[in-house]
């Protein structure tokens, strides 16, 4: 049997072991130009001849496929594999072609791979229920998505053009205030804000950095133009998945990245200790980091002990640090007290000091504000970041690029209309079953509607709720999210996806390639967050020939 141009063949070479080079398998006819790789997933063997567009896209004959992107059709929304049914883009030719040659068999055994590899690498998180906490393996789908590196570039020189006013901002909301004075933010927004911490007025931490790890989230519309959905600011979460995603990816797909130029994420944990290190107090050539976890239970604790030890670092409770006499930071050890400098910590503000905050806390470290403040230790995030961590504030990020660096947004916002405002209100309230209304300081997909997809009676419940409290809720029309293929049971199908980069922001930036790409797993589905049924996949940043 010829080899058809175009398609890869697989089969399982029997005989074939690592490191020695393969053979067409009987009833195949080599060709001069012919490579058989071996030692990949159990000598699993592929080919692919250059072909015509169509050609690629057909079935082989060897086995019914399960994948036919000619019948993959994802409406009028932008797909970010193929552009129309039958057209991969540019940048995923190579990828649609060699997931339409594998067989539904073949096609099973990848998705069972990534499974077995989620639970053997105990890749997890914890979902909150009234019936007590769940811990559920990390829902992952095999299917790549891909953004060339080109139109990366700018979307990062975006994000931290975005992260840098961020900062601004709020060094500026804990000293001057020029940005209120100045009438370019509201005061009575500042004075609203559940998230402004009076006790952090006039600190200045090092380099005026305040929100040293952000997640922004990214979605695209149906031209493909990328938006800032939100920004997290205060303890965002997700870069652990990122990176697994990665190494689950290598494991099923090994074949794909011998033929795509993927941009790495393994820098992430070296750029982190790189950035938490140069906020130390202290100039040392390795400072004492810890990562500060409010403990087991926690649903990101597998993110919080798989960065402490990527890192090379301890991973403390609050029981494990002290604030001695002379308010500098210790950790408890076998060898007696040993100082800490920076302090990545993973609790809410709130908890993070019972003499300044929440007295019931049990999970913080009694004077840690205290040291804080004097300056003998760095917290990252900084205590009081999240005051730009509320939906309302995020309305003015552009103008806060205009203002503190004169430039204009390279990433614009969603267009967004603030209850606060009576005329606004009143066309969020007349409009509701048109939009998506969001709590000012909820995470998680949690507090919002859906309006196209609500009821009426909950249409009417929520009405009640933003004229209660207008400060507390924004809206913003329901954008069409772009979709990705996933694998389903009997074919791939579209769902709609967002993507969580992650900058960092110390002496230096770092933008993560690519980021955090979350699924909404159910069909129709707008919400994408784990803890309501989302999933994730790879994202690969592809450097083009």
């Amino acid at each position: 049997m010829k080899l058809q141009d175009g398609f890869c063949v697989r089969w399982r070479a029997q005989g074939v072991s690592n490191g020695e080079p393969g053979k067409a398998p009987a009833g195949i006819q080599d060709t001069p130009d012919t490579t058989w790789p071996s030692g990949i997933d159990s000598a699993i063997s592929c080919r692919i001849l250059k072909t015509s567009e169509a050609q690629m896209l057909k079935e082989v004959t060897m086995g019914e496929m399960k994948i036919d992107w000619l019948d993959y059709n994802s409406g009028h929304f932008y797909d970010e594999i193929i552009s129309a049914p039958g057209i991969p883009r540019p940048e995923t030719r190579h990828l649609a072609r060699y997931l339409a040659s594998l067989s539904g068999d073949e096609l099973q055994e990848r998705k069972l791979s990534a499974e077995l590899a989620i639970k053997t690498m105990g890749i997890s998180f914890t979902v909150y229920s009234d019936a007590g906490n769940i811990d559920r393996a990390w829902p992952f789908d095999i299917i790549p998505r891909i953004i060339p590196q080109r139109e990366w570039q700018k979307t990062e020189r975006g994000l931290i053009q975005r992260l840098t006013a961020l900062n601004c901002f709020i060094n500026d909301i804990y000293n001057d205030q020029k940005i209120i004075k100045d009438k370019v933010v509201p005061a009575y927004l500042l004075e609203d804000s559940v998230n402004f911490r009076k006790e952090c007025m006039g600190m200045k931490p090092a380099y005026g950095v305040w929100s040293h790890i952000c997640g922004s989230d990214l979605i695209r519309d149906n031209q493909g133009d990328f938006y800032v959905l939100e920004d997290n600011l205060r303890v965002p979460s997700g870069v652990s998945y990122m990176l697994e995603n990665r190494k689950v990816t290598k494991r099923v797909f090994p074949e794909l990245f011998e033929n795509h130029n993927i941009v790495p994420v393994t820098d992430y944990p070296n750029q982190l200790f790189d950035t938490l290190a140069s906020l130390s107090p202290r100039k040392s050539e390795r400072p004492e980091i810890v990562v500060l976890t409010p403990g087991i239970y926690n649903s990101a604790y597998f993110e919080h002990s798989y960065l402490a030890q990527q890192m090379g670092v301890e991973l403390v409770e609050g029981s494990d640090l002290v604030v001695d006499s002379d308010d500098c930071v210790y950790m408890r050890s076998i060898d007696g007290l040993k100082r800490v400098d920076v302090i990545y910590r993973r609790i809410d503000d709130l908890f993070l000091d019972p003499d300044m905050f929440n007295p019931d806390s049990v999970l913080g470290v009694r004077g840690l504000m205290r040291a804080w403040l004097k300056g003998n230790v760095a917290l990252a995030n900084a205590p009081g970041a999240g005051v730009a961590d509320d939906k309302v504030i995020y309305t003015y990020v552009p103008a806060m690029i205009k203002y503190y660096l004169g430039e204009e947004p390279i990433l614009p916002n969603v267009p967004s209309y603030l209850c606060v405002d009576k005329k606004q209100c009143d066309y969020v309230l007349a409009n509701l079953d048109k939009l998506v209304v969001k709590p000012a300081n909820e995470s998680g997909g949690y507090g919002m509607i859906i309006g196209p997809q609500a009821s009426k009676k909950e249409l009417e419940e929520f009405a009640a709720r933003i004229k209660a409290n207008p400060r507390n809720y924004m809206a913003q029309p329901l954008i069409s999210l772009s979709t990705a293929p996933i694998l389903t049971e009997g074919n791939a199908e579209p769902r709609h996806i967002d993507l969580r980069p992650f900058i960092l922001q110390g002496k230096e930036h770092h933008v993560t390639p690519g980021g955090l790409t979350r699924v909404a797993m159910r069909k129709g589905s707008y919400v994408v967050n784990s803890s309501q049924g989302g999933g994730s996949k790879d994202t690969w940043i592809v450097v083009e020939d």
